[in-house]
């Protein structure tokens, strides 16, 4: 048995992640892989259930997802595994595709390379529901230590049918040829950078895009475990410094990126500046709405900007808010038929395709938005913020050990401020963390990652230099 006691994992936002070898091992996954097989054994109305599976570029990843098709076939469960790396939008493309039962994806998305992670996909090619997880974890729990490691279960699955090895990109790009005018954007002579950071996202662009006048250069283009130069693939401003001197050396019009399994994506304006991911998703909400005059509901989580929010009124459609994660988001996006759901960690999800985020779309909408109003990125922030007003944000990382969980819990559980950053509070709530609503739409949340030993502090304002005041006053809620 490894380090880790199988009766404590946990799934998170999004998922299963462990420190590789500590607690990430062959036993564990395999565990999970057995207590999911269980699961669609027992609820699924398929006669011959069907896995699909993928993995990124994280260490180990292909070995862990041969594991896990091993484990599924000696329970008498068809898998088709990706004969390559992928993008977690192309397994959960796959799974739709085909109507499997479920998906399972080897990736950490965007934690630091010590880690990876073990997702599971819905029929539909969303995160799973809570209510699924919650069950497979509880099989988990009743669990007895699983068999050791080794390679021949997954052998004699290819060699007796039951192992599909498939290439599941091929797939994808067509999928995504299907979604955006492409010939449109190949034909534009634009330079664009793309930092796939080193995972599972790199090369679809360049695929996709080929064979016309548009050039795409990609950074950190080779698969990388380590991810040298970043502390982690999260397409964040502070970790891609690299890309925005790129863009300015070469005169891109546009510097996009992908975290590790390319479900989310940041962005880089024509001047080198890093785009938050609040005002991208304004922007493609957007583009929905003026470019490609569609209408329908708006789905983001609490920590998504109150400009989507202004949008819904001025195109008169629904808005409706969640608790972080997709596996929220998703269900609500199915209900109401959604044009577009999303939320602050730089994930975004369309009508029409899969309930989840896509990375690698999210660019090439975000490029057709570009390539159909003649606009930078600058200057379609300054057309957003005619409509909407100026709107800045910032998100603080904090780290803290885990006895003092409690202690900041219970800090911030008696805050109760009349006013935050010269503002008035109108509204405490508890939707996912502490969120603080100021009369002047401006907020601040505080809350703990779900897929990291962090406490997250959000703040979205008017103005840079009340984002600030907003942050260090949520500090001194929390007592850190």
């Amino acid at each position: 048995m490894s380090n880790l006691e199988h009766s404590v994992i946990k799934f998170g936002t999004d998922g299963w992640r462990g420190i590789i070898a500590e607690d990430f091992t062959f036993d564990n996954v395999r565990l999970c892989a057995l207590a999911t097989a269980k699961y669609i054994l027992k609820s699924s109305n398929d006669v011959r259930p069907l896995v699909v599976v993928g993995y990124d570029t994280r260490f180990a990843s292909e070995a862990f997802a041969r594991a896990v098709a091993g484990v599924m076939t000696e329970n008498g469960i068809r898998v088709v595994i990706s004969a390559s790396t992928c993008a977690t939008p192309a397994l959960s493309y796959a799974v739709a595709a085909r109507q499997a039962s479920a998906g399972i994806m080897i990736t950490a998305s965007h934690n630091p390379a010590e880690w990876n992670g073990f997702k599971i996909k819905a029929t539909n090619g969303s995160s799973a529901s809570p209510e699924t997880i919650s069950t497979i974890e509880e099989i988990i729990a009743d669990l007895s230590p699983g068999p050791k490691s080794n390679s021949t279960g997954f052998d004699k699955a290819v060699n007796s049918g039951l192992a599909d090895i498939t290439d599941i990109n091929s797939y994808y790009l067509a999928r995504l040829a299907s979604m955006v005018d492409i010939k449109a954007i190949q034909k534009t002579p634009l330079k664009i950078a793309f930092d796939g950071m080193f995972g599972s996202g790199t090369g679809y662009l360049s695929e996709l895009l080929k064979g016309g006048q548009l050039g795409v250069i990609e950074i950190n283009a080779g698969p990388n475990p380590a991810f040298p130069g970043i502390r982690q693939p999260e397409p964040i401003g502070q970790n891609l410094l690299k890309l925005s001197s790129v863009v300015k050396d070469i005169g891109a019009a546009v510097g996009l990126a992908t975290d590790g399994d390319a479900d989310r994506l940041g962005i880089i304006d024509e001047n080198g500046d890093f785009l938050n991911t609040l005002q991208v998703y304004a922007l493609l909400a957007l583009y929905f709405l003026e470019v490609r005059k569609e209408r329908g509901a708006i789905v983001k989580t609490i920590t998504s900007s109150q400009m989507l929010d202004r949008l819904g009124e001025l195109y008169g459609v629904p808005v409706h808010e969640v608790p972080v994660g997709f596996k929220y988001v998703a269900p609500v996006m199915i209900e109401h038929d959604a044009m577009v759901g999303g939320e602050e960690s730089g994930g975004y999800g369309y009508r029409g395709h899969i309930p989840e985020r896509d990375g690698i779309l999210s660019g090439l909408f975000f490029l057709d938005y570009m390539i159909k109003t003649g606009k930078t990125p600058s200057q379609l922030i300054e057309s957003l913020y005619s409509k909407v007003g100026p709107h800045y944000y910032e998100r603080k990382d904090l780290f803290f050990t885990p006895e003092r969980k409690q202690e900041i819990l219970k800090c911030v559980g008696k805050a109760n401020p009349s006013c935050l950053a010269g503002c008035k509070v109108i509204r405490k709530d508890n939707i996912d963390g502490t969120r603080f609503m100021l009369d002047d739409r401006s907020w601040l949340l505080i809350r703990f990652s779900g897929t990291e030993p962090l406490l997250r502090i959000y703040a979205e304002a008017s103005s840079p230099e009340r984002v600030k005041q907003l942050i260090q006053e949520g500090k001194v809620i929390t007592g850190l």
